[in-house]
């Protein structure tokens, strides 16, 4: 008793299985498709995170020698202040020696007209009256001398005053060197320490 079946039945019989098949399929296709697609995201975020640590390292580096360069350049800077610090100490003692030199002379010269003086003294102390006359004058010449020996001093003080000023900004610039070199320093420990 064998049943044919007909096509149109077999269609109808097949097609809800063949269905049911396909739609299984598709899902675990799917699955697969979101595991390898997953799996592609990790590896991708890897080598993303292989290449900024790359980054990072050279950046690192760079930073780095970018801040031995600075230092290296601040040691430069202070070597050359202080070469113009004892430039400047070389130049004042010079000063000051010749401005002693000049007072010894001045003395020297000084002392010959006092001699002068006496001898003149002892010479023309008959002639009172005269010399008097020429001694008037000779104040009134030791007068416009004293007032050249005031505007001598005046000067001095105001190269005294220099002097003062740029010692003032020697200070100041050594502590402007100091506090950058306090600034870098704070810097580069910063940087290190977020490392």
């Amino acid at each position: 008793m064998e049943e044919r079946i007909s096509k149109e039945e077999l269609i109808k019989i097949i097609k809800p299985l063949i269905a049911e098949q396909l739609s299984e399929f598709i899902r675990e296709q799917e699955l697969k498709a979101k595991e390898i697609s997953l799996i592609e995201r990790i590896i991708r975020v890897e080598e993303e995170l292989r290449a900024q640590r790359e980054i990072i390292a050279s950046l690192q580096r760079e930073m780095n020698t970018l801040f031995e360069a600075m230092d290296k350049r601040f040691e430069a800077m202070n070597s050359r202040f202080e070469a113009l610090q004892r430039e400047m100490e070389k130049r004042f003692e010079a000063l000051q020696r010749e401005m002693d030199k000049r007072f010894e002379a001045m003395d020297k010269r000084f002392e010959i007209v006092e001699k002068r003086f006496e001898a003149m003294d002892k010479r023309f102390e008959a002639l009172q009256r005269e010399m008097e006359k020429r001694f008037e004058a000779v104040d009134k010449r030791f007068e416009s001398v004293d007032k050249r020996f005031e505007a001598v001093e005046k000067r001095f003080e105001a190269m005294d005053k220099r002097f003062e000023a740029v010692e003032k900004r020697l200070s100041f610039l050594q502590w402007l060197v100091a506090s950058g070199f306090t600034f870098v320093s704070i810097l580069i420990t910063i940087i290190n320490f977020l490392k």
